[in-house]
């Protein structure tokens, strides 16, 4: 399907909710219901993802009872990209008429209970990305996460019988994984998780007036919390593990009601 088709569709059709799905869980999309796809490198300024475990796809389609706009993966800063890329999603997304936004990412625990298999509904984010991104840390400002989508979430969870706990989010840049001594730093900084995205697109989508929300998936403890080195193939394996648990909360979600 070419890009102006799906814009023609989506103009007869709105999505009300976006989902964007992080490393290893693109496959979500497949519960779309008569879904409309369209490559990111035909989309504009969006290029294609080139981390394995993300597909690189826009899609459109029925789920439960609402149309949703799906990006099956994400692009990263340390792939090269510039952050208006990393961001250009969100953009379209609110171009598109859509009014909630939900990303899911692959992170690192750093709190103690925070094991590979956790998930994570997050209520705050640190922004490591910029210069010097410590000295803003008292600074004032609003807080992006939709207390209403949070406690939406939550009620998802608890009625698909599954563990959705709470935390705060560190973006790093990336490609490595963190330091031992930077997670001992994040931790005090008060980071729950760590992971290379989100923070910037959640942002991005406050500053458009969407409700936004976001759900962690532990795929490894962070650098220095467990034995043996960090690799991309043990974040994939546990985003495979989680993928259903994933898609009974949010398909309990996306037939709820977003109303504060």
């Amino acid at each position: 399907m070419s890009y102006a088709e799906f814009l023609e569709a989506a103009r007869r059709q709105p999505p009300e909710v976006a989902l964007v799905l992080g490393s290893g869980l693109g496959d979500l999309a497949e519960r779309l219901e008569n879904p409309l796809a369209v490559p990111f490198h035909e989309l504009p300024d969006i290029p294609a993802p080139s981390v394995h475990g993300h597909r690189g796809e826009l899609l459109l389609g029925g789920w439960g009872s609402r149309q949703v706009l799906v990006f099956a993966g994400r692009v990263h800063y340390y792939e090269g990209h510039s952050w208006q890329s990393v961001v250009q999603p969100i953009h379209l997304a609110q171009q598109l008429g859509v009014k909630t936004l939900v990303l899911t990412n692959a992170v690192g625990g750093i709190r103690d209970d925070l094991g590979p298999g956790s998930l994570v509904a997050l209520t705050d984010h640190i922004e490591c990305t910029r210069p010097n991104w410590w000295q803003a840390l008292n600074e004032p400002r609003s807080n992006p996460y939709s207390p209403n989508l949070i406690a939406r979430l939550k009620t998802a969870a608890a009625e698909s019988g599954e563990s959705l706990t709470t935390g705060v989010y560190a973006q790093v840049t990336g490609p490595s994984y963190e330091t031992p001594a930077e997670v001992r730093a994040l931790r005090w900084c008060g980071a729950d998780v760590v992971g290379m995205s989100t923070a910037r697109e959640i942002q991005t989508g406050y500053e458009l007036g969407l409700e936004c929300a976001a759900i962690s998936c532990v795929c490894n403890k962070a650098s220095g919390l467990s034995r043996g080195p960090i690799h991309h193939g043990e974040v994939l394996d546990i985003a495979a593990q989680l993928r259903q648990t994933l898609t009974s909360i949010l398909e309990r979600f996306l037939a709820g009601s977003f109303a504060a």
